[in-house]
């Protein structure tokens, strides 16, 4: 008996291990495990659908964003709105979790709102090194191709020199913005290639009307005829650059429509001049100003010290102007001239974001945007009739009145259409420049090597990139997160996390289906839900989640209007 008691309880011990064995997962199972347990508690808690809502359309476009179920999801806006899908193409609008912007989007945990991004995109963020670098790690779950190189390095040199150096030695892959006076030494190395970069874009001097003497339109017009902007753009700008005669480029449609730019006229400026009250002194100066400017290479100005002290000489030369130069730190000086807050002219430009009039004209000229000073309703006025209209014929008279507006009251003087060139090393299999933002660098492989190097011209000022207008910022948050549609490497709109949006006949009601199966960096899945809350934080006013680096959500506010935003 004792024999078989002993029998039958190590058969039960036995049983019992095995079944304990079988219960608790290996290590190497253990993943599998955790993928099922969020299906598990999906099913166990239904989906509630996330709605915003801004009835009275007064200080916004959209007048709803609404989940209507799991992967479908509703925007309705208060009127027409042709650009809208090339609009959210841009990364302002790129999708974050709604978990992750619930728990970050608030002043205590908002230094992970700004460097610590979460998306969907191919790589992942691994580390910011304020000052030195930014790391990238692909990221293994990613919906589609994974990316070409386990590392991704973003770094930043502002001399071009020097970035053309690091590419010649080896310690760069890509570079952008490849000096004018390099062009050649690039096309001669047989070690790196010349990539053309085909972004349309616009360097303009710009004034602010509630700043003295520049409220005086008269002042205004004198400094646009007193500019020889042709000698700009033959003494600092690369072959193929234009003189700008339109704000927006003419290879967008509707932008060159209207009256050309003023002709070069020193004298015609002068008189402009005295009978504005300005003559000149003992010493030849009418009044003293300032001109404002960062020292960042860019497509639309690459030398900007140069064509700063240029505009400084021709000011004094032809017109009697003295002007101090001074250089700003990048992110104070793009706060300061977006608000109107520099007591002087200031340089800057614009390269497009999606491929639409209304990106040049409506972003900078609307009764929302106060870089300008107070804005001119002569210019948004007719902007606001035209962007309602699909048909570019049907909206034509009315981009020429507005940039008929623009030549007759001058907020800024439009001087040149920069071309340029990236360069790479010319053993990086796919290397190609982008028309619109940054080069897919996901789908670059460097010969031998599994890590990318990236070389612009200067640090992001923040990495989230709803309230960011920065070439640098946007770039680093593409490879990150992604959005409903985008732009490829050759400027197609095409959808991403959508399967696709059905717009309505009107243009009111855009409808989008999302891709399923789709997995954020931190193990949640993409939902309807990430979508309403992503857009309700960077459009609505009134969520508590519209928190950023500054708080200007310039591109949301610009290109939709604020949801909820008190009337001033």
């Amino acid at each position: 008996m004792r024999r078989v008691f002993w029998f039958l309880l190590m058969a039960i011990l036995v049983v019992g291990l095995a079944a304990c064995k079988k219960a608790t997962p290996t290590p190497t199972e253990a993943p599998a495990a955790m993928e099922e347990a969020p299906a598990a508690t999906e099913e166990a808690k239904p989906f509630e659908p996330l709605v915003v809502t801004d009835e009275s359309c007064k200080t916004s476009k959209v007048k709803s964003i609404e989940a209507l179920d799991e992967y479908t999801v509703r925007f309705t806006l208060c009127k027409p709105d042709p650009a809208f899908l090339a609009k959210i193409s841009f990364q302002p609008f790129f999708i974050r979790p709604q978990e992750w912007i619930e728990a970050n989007a608030n002043e205590a945990n908002k230094e992970i709102l700004l460097t610590q991004p979460v998306g969907t995109g191919p790589y992942k963020i691994e580390k910011w090194y304020r000052g030195d670098k930014i790391v990238f790690k692909r990221f293994e779950d990613y919906w589609g191709e994974p990316a070409k190189t386990e590392t991704l390095v973003f770094r930043w040199a502002k001399e071009g020199a020097q970035r053309l150096l690091e590419l010649q030695a080896g310690t760069a892959d890509y570079i952008t913005k490849v000096s004018p006076d390099d062009f050649e030494t690039v096309k001669n190395d047989p070690n790196l290639v010349l990539l053309p970069v085909k972004n349309p874009n616009v360097f303009y001097i710009a004034f602010i009307n509630t700043v003295e003497p520049f409220d005086d339109v008269r002042v205004r017009r004198a400094i646009a005829m007193g500019i020889d902007r042709a000698r700009i753009v033959e003494n600092y700008y690369p072959e193929g650059s234009e003189v700008a005669d339109f704000f927006t480029p003419c290879v967008i449609e509707n932008g060159c429509v209207g009256e050309p730019w003023y002709d070069f006229d020193p004298e015609a400026a002068n008189k402009l001049l005295d009978e504005a009250g300005f003559p000149k002194d003992e010493n030849g100066v009418r009044f003293k100003t300032k001109i404002y400017y960062r020292d960042v290479f860019r497509v639309y100005l690459p030398e900007p010290g140069k064509v700063a002290v240029e505009i400084q000489n021709q000011l004094k030369e032809n017109l009697g102007i003295e002007a101090e130069v001074i250089v700003m730190e990048s992110g104070e000086f793009i706060a300061k001239s977006t608000a109107g807050e520099l007591d002087g002219m200031y340089l800057l430009g614009w390269g497009a974001d999606y491929l639409h009039v209304t990106n040049f004209l409506d972003f900078h000229f609307s009764k929302n945007n106060p870089q300008f000073g107070k804005p001119y309703p002569e210019i948004y006025e007719p902007l606001e009739k035209a962007a309602t209209i699909a048909d570019p014929e049907e909206a034509r008279p009315y981009y020429e009145q507005a940039n008929n507006a623009i030549r007759e009251l001058v907020p800024m003087i439009p001087v040149a259409h920069g071309a340029a060139a990236d360069a790479a090393r010319a053993d990086v299999k796919n290397a190609k420049a982008a028309v619109l933002g940054p080069p897919e660098l996901w789908l670059f492989e460097p010969a031998g090597r599994d890590t990318l190097v990236y070389l612009k011209a200067a640090e992001p000022i923040s990495l989230y990139c709803a309230d960011e207008t920065d070439g640098e910022s946007l770039d680093a948050c593409k490879m990150v997160t992604e959005g409903l549609y985008q732009y490829t490497a050759d400027g197609e709109m095409v959808p991403r996390l959508a399967e696709k949006c059905e717009v309505s006949e009107d243009s009111t009601v855009i409808t989008c289906y999302l891709r399923k199966g789709v997995k954020f960096h931190d193990g949640t899945m993409l939902d309807a839900n990430d979508v309403v809350r992503t857009f309700d934080a960077a459009l609505n006013a009134a969520s508590p989640y519209h928190v950023g680096n500054t708080g200007a959500f310039e591109y949301p506010s610009y290109f939709f209007g604020l949801m909820n935003k008190p009337e001033e």
